[in-house]
């Protein structure tokens, strides 16, 4: 019998607190809950602080060591070249929430 191995997916995000707001940079392998636990506030620092609870964008990776590379680089952009990565992708700071979690 052979089993197919799943490869596993790694994420780099960024939520926001409203459009143009307070913008929180992070990295997972499983996007649906991590965003859950910002958006439902489950761990006390600073998204629970600054109600940042809105994903507005992310990426794919294959390796942690790729997301992990690509999230430090975005965390030292300035926050008008986060915006526009933003943007480029969603014009409307739409919550992608929906899309993720099928609701």
């Amino acid at each position: 019998m052979c089993r197919q191995l799943l490869a596993v997916q790694y994420y780099v995000y960024i939520l926001a607190s409203a459009p143009n707001g307070t913008l929180y940079i992070g990295v997972t392998n499983d996007l649906v809950r991590r965003v859950y636990e910002h958006r439902e506030a489950l761990a006390d620092g600073f998204t629970k602080r600054h109600g940042v609870k809105t994903l507005v964008y992310y990426e794919i990776h294959d390796s942690p060591e790729q997301a992990i590379r690509r999230e430090k680089a975005l965390k030292r952009w300035n926050r008008d070249w986060k915006i526009a990565l933003i943007e480029h992708d969603n014009p409307q700071w739409i919550d992608l929430w929906d899309g993720l979690s099928g609701g």
